[in-house]
């Protein structure tokens, strides 16, 4: 029963360290709670639940030749994953708030476009497996007693902690939501729009610099 104990709480403790950090993921999810719902933003969160999961099953279970092509793959995957990041930054600062201030049903959701870029955006910063692998080790996440349904329950966990991260950060922001206007929205899409470009052109230069041997900033 200890084991279990422990096993779920140090689960739901990964899940939410790993999600906790307010990097481009979740400057997206807040962006997404005050522009379109809390609704979307959530889906943006299980989206980005589910790659920290991936990225979870691939550490314990030990899947070395995907861990490794990511590790072969780091720059690439980090220069991809900027890029993407800046197209989306440069539309994020073009969009018209007017759109997000219109009726729920009035505005056209795809709830499957949120989910699939919360888990692209997570997915394409393979950074976080190294996180993981740190966060296992402390936790003790993984020992040689764990039997099948340990695991069951430690990944389970894992998977309900971020949910429970995005669940509180998406009720919190829906709260001043009613507190912006249509200026306001303006104001605050270009100043995550620009705090998504400045994230992205660091990942980018991280990523070319390492590759050519150029001085880090």
């Amino acid at each position: 029963m200890d084991t279990l104990l422990h096993i779920l709480v140090s689960g739901l403790l990964i899940g939410i360290f790993v999600s906790a950090p307010m990097g481009p993921i979740g400057m997206l999810v807040i962006q997404r709670t005050l522009n379109k719902g809390r609704l979307p933003a959530l889906f943006t969160g299980v989206g980005a639940a589910l790659s920290d999961l991936t990225y979870s099953l691939l550490t314990g279970l030990g899947l070395s030749f995907i861990t490794d092509f990511i590790t072969a793959n780091e720059m690439l995957l980090q220069i991809v994953g900027s890029v993407v990041l800046i197209a989306f930054a440069f539309y994020l600062f073009k969009k018209n708030p007017t759109i997000a201030l219109r009726r729920p049903e009035d505005v056209p959701n795809s709830y499957w476009m949120d989910f699939a870029t919360g888990f692209l955006f997570t997915f394409a910063n393979p950074l976080i497996l190294f996180f993981i692998i740190g966060l296992f080790a402390r936790f003790n996440f993984i020992l040689p007693e764990f039997r099948y349904y340990h695991y069951i329950l430690g990944y389970a966990s894992i998977f309900a902690g971020a949910l429970t991260w995005w669940w509180v950060i998406t009720f919190f922001v829906n709260k001043v939501r009613s507190h912006f206007n249509m200026r306001s929205l303006w104001i605050f899409n270009r100043i995550i729009a620009g705090i998504l470009a400045l994230m992205a052109i660091y990942g980018l230069y991280s990523g070319v610099a390492e590759y050519l041997n150029l001085p880090a900033i």
